[in-house]
């Protein structure tokens, strides 16, 4: 059994600033929340049912690498051990597990992957930038499984819903829209140039105050760099930040059918969102046009992200760190995220310009009565996995 080394993920504060977005806007509450852990509370009695004894080699821990995407999640669905932090990151899990006819419920996973280590979660939740890597990697944090690990990809199996974008309030587009475009233009140069150089800009964002190793960051670039680059089918994205209606149209659509809200305006509302409600594309198209873009309106701006620096964000770093953002005329203040940090609160409430947020948390953030828009999608593809145990 492999033991980590390190600091805790960076998933309890994305998850953490999740919860505070649905909160804020209607979303989950103490009695949503109670009904969660009753759900898990109810998985976790079934699946300590079929839990073997402890350190025996068993099939039932383990998966032939030739094993189906059907045959695992059936099999680790039906003994309870399908993990995942919950509070907004469920959704395309609980997409998954109705599309082999499973039932929904989970397991509450913690902010580590020690669970998945210890044989208690069987197929645990991991973004291809961060836990994945511990789990396969053997440098500060990581377990070393190394090759022995597999995962579900959610863009293969058609149920990936779109992560970080870019955006603002309504009010702020409309009345600062040079602004907008500008910030837009040259964030996206500065996503190229980071897709370009991972390994510089895995050291410019380590150099930021990087709340992982070096090692981890280098990691974490190379995979988000895929994430920018290729999206939800497989293929090359041609134009960086471009709003897939697409791919938005099936995370739109998830988000209806798995997010659950409370209050029942909140609720009601969001079954009628279209993909008018939450994004606006024209501001994306002028920015990364050859026009040259009017003087910005307001020049001093900032942008709240979900997390500390990482690469995650590794494109606003560069943007800050080569000028790009000084050459258009703005002077860009990057707030990391922490503690009980929303990014859809923070930028509804007018304490940043723009945030860094999930699409699914814009969608329920709106349908809460908020105003916000997304005015570019970076990560073109989902970076949410589930990882297995396979015999060697």
């Amino acid at each position: 059994m492999r033991r980590r080394k390190g600091n805790l993920t960076a998933a309890a504060l994305t998850i953490a600033l999740t919860t505070a977005a649905l909160t804020a806007c209607g979303g989950s509450t103490g009695k949503e929340k109670a009904q969660t852990t009753s759900a898990s509370e109810s998985t976790t009695a079934k699946a300590e049912e079929t839990t073997e004894a402890k350190g025996a080699e068993s099939a039932g821990k383990y998966y032939a690498a030739d094993a189906t995407a059907k045959d695992i999640v059936e099999d680790a669905a039906k003994k309870g051990k399908v993990g995942n932090w919950g509070l907004g990151n469920e959704y395309e899990v609980q997409a998954l597990l109705s599309k082999y006819g499973q039932e929904t419920g989970f397991l509450s996973q913690a902010f580590d992957m020690d669970g998945f280590d210890d044989d208690s979660i069987l197929l645990a939740s991991a973004m291809t930038y961060n836990e994945l890597g511990l789990v396969e990697n053997s440098y500060q944090g990581g377990y070393g499984y190394g090759d022995s690990v597999k995962f579900i990809d959610m863009n293969d199996e058609g149920v990936a819903m779109l992560e970080d974008n870019i955006f603002t309030t309504k009010e702020f587009a409309k009345a600062n829209p040079n602004t907008v475009k500008a910030f837009v233009r040259a964030s996206m140069k500065g996503w190229e140039y980071a897709c370009a150089n991972p390994e510089e800009a895995a050291k410019i964002v380590f150099e930021a105050g990087s709340s992982v190793s070096s090692d981890h960051q280098a990691y974490m670039a190379e995979e988000v760099k895929k994430l920018v680059e290729t999206d939800t089918k497989g293929n090359k994205v041609v134009d960086l930040g471009k709003l897939d209606d697409e791919a938005l149209q099936q995370t739109l659509d998830l988000a209806k059918k798995y997010i659950k809200l409370n209050d029942s305006a909140a609720a009601e509302k969001l079954q009628t969102l279209t993909l008018d409600d939450f994004r606006d594309a024209s501001y994306w198209t002028d920015a990364m046009s050859d026009a040259t873009l009017g003087a910005p309106e307001k020049t001093d701006v900032s942008i709240q992200l979900k997390w500390l620096p990482q690469a995650q964000f590794m494109g606003y770093y560069v943007a800050a760190a080569k000028g790009y953002y000084k050459d258009a005329g703005l002077n860009v203040t990057i707030t990391p995220g922490g503690g009980d940090i929303g990014e859809t609160t923070a930028v509804n409430s007018g304490q940043v310009d723009f945030g860094v947020t999930w699409d699914a948390n814009l969608i329920a953030a709106n349908a809460g009565g908020m105003n916000l828009v997304a005015v570019s999608q970076v990560y073109q593809r989902s970076g949410l996995v589930l990882v297995y145990k396979i015999n060697k």
